[in-house]
C-alpha cells in the first residue's frame, strides 16, 4: 500500500472509531500485548561489541519504533530482508512476490538487554506472533512474522523460546513465527526510517504503533526509554 492510500484508509478508519464500530470487526481481534515469561535459553549479559537482531513483524514502522524505545538499543533501521538486494525497494516489496518482508535491524549492547529480552519484547508487545502473513490491516508475505537469525546460536535461542512459549500456551494459538537465516539486511528508504517518531499524528501510526509504544511502557517499565534513539546518532 503506498504511503499516499495508506493515509487516506487511515483517516477513513479513525472516523470509525470514533463511532466505536471498528474494533468489533474481524480483522482487530488479535492476541493482545502480555508479558511473557523470560526466555529459559539466552545469551548472558556481558560486556562486548554491540550485536545484531534482524526481526520482521508487520509494518516496520511500529516495530522499529518499540526498539527506539528500549533500553540498550543502540540504532534500529527500518528495511527488507528475506529477498534479493536488486528488489529491496518499497514499491517492489510491496507487490508481495519479492521474497522481502517489511524488517527491522536492532543494533544493541549486550551488557544492557540480550538477544532474548530483544525477543521478548517482540513476541510480548511488537507484534501479533500467531500471525503469519498478516499484521492488524496489512496483508501478504511482506508482513509475515519472522526472526532472522545471524548465528546458530540466535537459531537455538529463538527456536527454544518459541518451543517454551507454545508449551506454556502462551497465547490462545501456536506461534505462526518463522525462522529463517539472515541472508542480508538493506536499510528502507529514508522517509522510512524513524516514521513513528517524527508522525506521531499519522492516523495509521495512532491506531496501530502508538499502542505498542504505551504497551512497553506499561508491561516493561525497566526497559522502557523516555527518550527514544533516533537514526542519526547527532538525534540520539
Amino acid at each position: 500500500m503506498s504511503k499516499t492510500l495508506k493515509q487516506g484508509v487511515w483517516i477513513a478508519l479513525l472516523a470509525l472509531v470514533a463511532v466505536g464500530t471498528l474494533w468489533n470487526t474481524p480483522g482487530r481481534s488479535g492476541e493482545a500485548a502480555v508479558v511473557l515469561p523470560v526466555p529459559a535459553l539466552d545469551n548472558p549479559k556481558a560486556a562486548g561489541p554491540t550485536q545484531t537482531a534482524v526481526l520482521a513483524g508487520g509494518c516496520f514502522w511500529g516495530v522499529q519504533g518499540v526498539y527506539q524505545y528500549t533500553k540498550g538499543v543502540k540504532q534500529v533501521l527500518s528495511g527488507y530482508s528475506g529477498g534479493d538486494k536488486g528488489t529491496a525497494q518499497y514499491e517492489k516489496v510491496g507487490g508481495g512476490s519479492t521474497g522481502h518482508a517489511e524488517s527491522v535491524q536492532i543494533v544493541f549492547d549486550p551488557k544492557e538487554i540480550s538477544y532474548g529480552e530483544i525477543l521478548r519484547i517482540y513476541f510480548s508487545v511488537a507484534h501479533d506472533p500467531t500471525e503469519l502473513n498478516r499484521q492488524g490491516p496489512d496483508v501478504g508475505t511482506q508482513y509475515r512474522s519472522a526472526i532472522f537469525y545471524a548465528d546458530a546460536r540466535q537459531q537455538r535461542i529463538a527456536e527454544s523460546y518459541i518451543a517454551q512459549l507454545d508449551k506454556a500456551r502462551a497465547f490462545r494459538r501456536p506461534i505462526a513465527t518463522r525462522v529463517d537465516a539472515l541472508k542480508g539486511f538493506y536499510a528502507a528508504e529514508a522517509y522510512h526510517q524513524d516514521f513513528l517518531i517524527l508522525n506521531p499524528r499519522y492516523p495509521y501510526i495512532v491506531i496501530n504503533d502508538l499502542p505498542k509504544i504505551a504497551n512497553l511502557k506499561r508491561l516493561f517499565p525497566e526497559q522502557y526509554r523516555e527518550k527514544p534513539v533516533m537514526t542519526t546518532a547527532s538525534a540520539s
